[in-house]
């Protein structure tokens, strides 16, 4: 039977939730804004705030206005010093600001390209710009490189050590294909895969793997795999007498979730269907282990093998609007409350 996972804590916020900051041990911080009365702005940015919650207790222990607001973009960690890193919009275009972990005092803010999305850890920050891979460094919050690829459109980005695997697509076409950028000179180290159909939809990195949550695993997997997995989807659903239980099969595979080496992406290093659902894969990995939530649920596996370790109900984890683990702590952030819970072993 399926527990529950246990809240360590768990905060009402006043305000719209929007991003969350948590790292392998320090407090851990919430970005959020105040929705206008009648949802009219004048500018393209709603002000923001930071909040700073003690790990453990969940006592608050600062809250402060911050130069990053509400709008297209947003990212938020730690650097090597503890200091909290947040980017996103301005109402003067986007930046990188930086602000005291232990007060929320503001200590340095440098402007950066319009982004989508945002990476920040202890050495670099990586931007997500639609023409461009923009990484800059954390401590200094100044530029360190920038990687383009002739044609292509940067959707989403992951580290796996020291590499970012970015997801990127071609001009006219949606398929997206990968490719691996050094983290700390921004050169092109691989291009995993080329744009292909049955495209995925996320990615989760981390120990020199990434995981890949797709729609249809079977045309996700080379054709020798998928002809394997078809059998072993014949075997479990056919009676040898009767052939009735095959007017239901999905001829798709179903959703799923496809795990490769980043030195070795021609054949994945395992594969494992997911139970047919309303509700998409999202996935993180830390400390040698991969967390799927999926509505409620939070499925924890082994990165190297794909076994599955636990699994647990996460109250809230359906409506989060954003989530993230570090060194056991699992941190949901629903629109107006954030809570802790204790991981499943």
């Amino acid at each position: 039977m399926t527990r529950s996972a246990r809240r360590r804590w768990s905060r009402e916020i006043e305000s719209l939730v929007d991003g969350v900051a948590v790292a392998g041990k320090g407090p851990v911080a919430v970005h959020a804004y105040d929705f206008p009365a009648g949802g009219k702005w004048v500018d393209d940015v709603i002000p923001g705030k930071v909040g700073s919650f003690d790990r453990q207790t969940g006592e608050p222990l600062w809250h402060s206005p911050c130069e990053v607001g509400y709008g297209r973009g947003f990212g938020a960690g730690f650097t090597t010093s503890g200091d909290l890193v947040v980017l996103g919009p301005t109402q003067s275009g986007h930046a990188m600001v930086r602000m005291s972990a232990a007060t929320g005092e503001l200590l340095g803010i440098e402007h950066v390209p319009e982004f989508d999305e945002a990476l920040v850890d202890a050495d670099f920050c990586l931007c997500v710009c639609p023409g461009q891979l923009l990484a800059l460094d954390t401590e200094e919050l100044s530029p360190a490189w920038s990687f383009k690829m002739m044609g292509a459109r940067f959707h989403a980005a992951v580290r796996a050590g020291d590499v970012y695997l970015a997801a990127f697509s071609r001009k006219g076409s949606r398929d997206q294909g990968l490719v691996a950028v050094d983290v700390a000179k921004g050169k092109a180290r691989a291009t995993l895969f080329e744009p292909r159909p049955g495209t995925f939809y996320g990615i989760a990195a981390g120990e020199g793997r990434f995981v890949l949550p797709v729609e249809s695993l079977e045309a996700s997997l080379p054709m020798e795999l998928a002809r394997e997995l078809v059998l072993a989807r014949l075997t479990e659903t056919q009676d040898d007498d009767d052939l009735s239980s095959l007017d239901g099969l999905d001829s798709t595979g179903g959703p799923g979730l496809v795990c490769y080496s980043v030195d070795a992406p021609g054949k994945p290093a395992w594969f494992r269907q997911l139970p047919a659902s309303e509700d998409e894969a999202t996935l993180r990995v830390d400390s040698g282990k991969v967390y799927v939530g999926r509505g409620t649920s939070l499925a924890v596996l082994d990165l190297t093998t794909g076994r599955e370790l636990g699994e647990a109900i996460v109250p809230g984890l359906d409506e989060a609007i954003a989530w993230d683990v570090r060194s056991g702590a699992f941190m949901v952030a629903e629109e107006n409350r954030v809570s802790v819970f204790e991981l499943p072993d």
